[in-house]
């Protein structure tokens, strides 16, 4: 591989060979990215609607327990 790349100027080897890869990969790497930030957004989802429901819950049996009290 650097007998390849060795004589080639440093724009082929930092330039052209990413963009090429870029437009053979570019599909694939959009859609790997696209799942990871739609299963992240999923997990912040998830995480936000389990720590409201753990607030109301404690929220409604410290109000119930609080009321018995009395």
């Amino acid at each position: 591989m650097r007998e390849i790349f060795g004589g080639l100027p440093w724009w082929v080897k930092w330039v052209a060979v990413p963009v090429i890869a870029l437009v053979v990969f570019g599909s694939l790497i959009t859609a790997v990215v696209s799942i990871i930030v739609g299963l992240l957004f999923k997990v912040l989802v998830f995480v936000a609607l389990v720590g409201g429901l753990i607030y109301v819950v404690r929220k409604f049996t410290a109000s119930s327990s609080s009321r018995s009290d009395w």
